[in-house]
Protein backbone atom coordinates (compact mmCIF):
# COMPACT_ATOMS: atom_id res chain seq x y z
CA UNK A 1 0.00 0.00 0.00
CA UNK A 2 1.36 3.74 -0.57
CA UNK A 3 0.27 6.50 1.63
CA UNK A 4 1.31 9.76 1.62
CA UNK A 5 1.11 11.80 5.51
CA UNK A 6 2.17 15.42 6.15
CA UNK A 7 3.91 16.18 8.80
CA UNK A 8 5.11 19.37 11.17
CA UNK A 9 8.56 21.02 11.19
CA UNK A 10 10.16 19.74 7.78
CA UNK A 11 12.51 22.42 6.98
CA UNK A 12 14.52 22.02 4.59
CA UNK A 13 16.69 18.90 3.04
CA UNK A 14 18.72 18.13 5.70
CA UNK A 15 15.12 16.91 8.01
CA UNK A 16 14.04 15.18 4.30
CA UNK A 17 17.62 13.42 4.27
CA UNK A 18 16.98 11.87 7.85
CA UNK A 19 13.54 11.28 7.36
CA UNK A 20 14.21 9.10 4.72
CA UNK A 21 17.14 7.59 6.46
CA UNK A 22 14.95 6.85 9.21
CA UNK A 23 12.16 5.39 7.37
CA UNK A 24 14.05 3.25 4.86
CA UNK A 25 15.60 1.34 7.82
CA UNK A 26 11.89 0.17 8.62
CA UNK A 27 11.67 -3.22 7.65
CA UNK A 28 7.86 -2.84 6.30
CA UNK A 29 8.64 0.63 4.25
CA UNK A 30 10.08 1.18 1.18
CA UNK A 31 9.89 3.90 -1.47
CA UNK A 32 10.23 6.84 0.60
CA UNK A 33 10.24 10.15 -0.75
CA UNK A 34 9.62 13.81 0.98
CA UNK A 35 8.40 16.73 -0.55
CA UNK A 36 10.04 19.72 1.42
CA UNK A 37 7.73 22.58 -0.05
CA UNK A 38 4.49 20.31 1.15
CA UNK A 39 5.62 18.91 4.19
CA UNK A 40 4.90 15.64 3.06
CA UNK A 41 6.19 12.03 3.24
CA UNK A 42 5.10 9.22 0.86
CA UNK A 43 6.17 5.73 1.11
CA UNK A 44 4.99 2.29 0.55
CA UNK A 45 3.99 -0.03 3.65
CA UNK A 46 3.09 -3.63 4.70
CA UNK A 47 0.51 -3.47 7.00
CA UNK A 48 -1.71 -0.79 9.68
CA UNK A 49 1.32 -2.07 12.04
CA UNK A 50 4.04 -0.61 9.70
CA UNK A 51 2.65 2.47 9.15
CA UNK A 52 1.88 3.33 12.58
CA UNK A 53 5.64 2.16 13.36
CA UNK A 54 6.85 4.69 10.76
CA UNK A 55 4.33 7.59 11.96
CA UNK A 56 6.06 6.60 15.97
CA UNK A 57 9.96 6.86 13.95
CA UNK A 58 8.62 10.45 12.34
CA UNK A 59 7.62 11.65 16.06
CA UNK A 60 10.73 10.32 17.68
CA UNK A 61 12.65 12.13 15.24
CA UNK A 62 11.00 15.44 15.94
CA UNK A 63 8.15 15.11 12.66
CA UNK A 64 5.02 14.39 14.13
CA UNK A 65 1.88 14.07 11.85
CA UNK A 66 -0.37 17.15 11.30
CA UNK A 67 -2.97 17.06 13.92
CA UNK A 68 -1.07 15.36 16.54
CA UNK A 69 0.94 17.54 19.69
CA UNK A 70 3.94 19.54 18.26
CA UNK A 71 5.59 19.67 21.53
CA UNK A 72 8.90 22.27 22.17
CA UNK A 73 10.45 18.55 22.64
CA UNK A 74 9.23 17.67 18.67
CA UNK A 75 10.60 20.96 17.33
CA UNK A 76 13.75 20.69 19.18
CA UNK A 77 14.75 17.01 18.17
CA UNK A 78 13.73 18.06 14.81
CA UNK A 79 16.18 20.74 14.90
CA UNK A 80 18.58 17.80 15.75
CA UNK A 81 17.51 15.30 13.10
CA UNK A 82 17.75 18.62 10.44
CA UNK A 83 21.41 19.50 11.26
CA UNK A 84 22.45 15.50 11.24
CA UNK A 85 20.92 15.26 7.79
CA UNK A 86 23.14 18.55 6.90
CA UNK A 87 26.07 16.76 8.04
CA UNK A 88 25.87 13.95 6.16
CA UNK A 89 25.68 15.85 2.25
Amino acid sequence: MKTTVYIQNLKCGGCARTITKKLSELEDIGEVHVDVEESAVSFDYLDEMALQHAQEVLKFNGYPVIGDQNTIGDKAKSLVSCAIGKMHL
